[in-house]
């Protein structure tokens, strides 16, 4: 991993992802809302299928805690459209295709090519309130602990 994961307390580093709805996210567009980025590894990948659709069980409640879900990866978009497509998902994943947001993150696996999972929970204001990065990336944050830390932010 080449940057060092942006401190909690810091503002969160701002981007432009293509995304599967076809519509750019840039994050400081969704200022006066709480975000969860939720690096990911690699689509159709047993952790992140199962990652992904639990975090689509639960949408409405992440709706309910204010927080916004930008799941991302290193995928293409396409390959992320028939993941979402395959799996029913309600989030729109975003394309880190370039793996410049992975890096300015601190999360990529630079021998591996794709980023290691991780957390960052971004308050109204761009600062990051929590961060999780997995030492390794089969392991993920269940729901429970995600909406927790979420609940507090609301």
């Amino acid at each position: 991993m080449t940057n060092a994961v942006p401190a909690v307390g810091s503002p969160a580093p701002d981007f432009t992802l293509p995304s599967t709805s076809g519509q750019a996210v840039t994050l400081s567009g969704l200022r006066g809302q709480n975000v969860l980025l939720a690096f990911f590894p690699l689509a159709f990948t047993s952790t992140c299928t199962e990652e992904l659709c639990d975090m689509r069980d639960d949408w409405s409640e992440f709706a309910n805690a204010n927080t916004v879900v930008l799941p991302i990866s290193v995928d293409s978009t396409p390959t992320l459209g028939e993941f979402k497509s395959k799996f029913s998902m309600t989030a729109d994943l975003l394309s880190d295709f370039k793996r410049d947001i992975s890096r300015r993150y601190g999360v990529l696996i630079e021998d591996r090519f794709f980023s290691t999972r991780a957390y960052f929970l971004i308050d109204r204001d761009g600062i990051i309130r929590w961060e999780h990065v997995e030492a390794n990336p089969s392991h993920k944050r269940t729901n429970a602990e995600l909406l927790e830390q979420a609940r507090a932010l609301a």
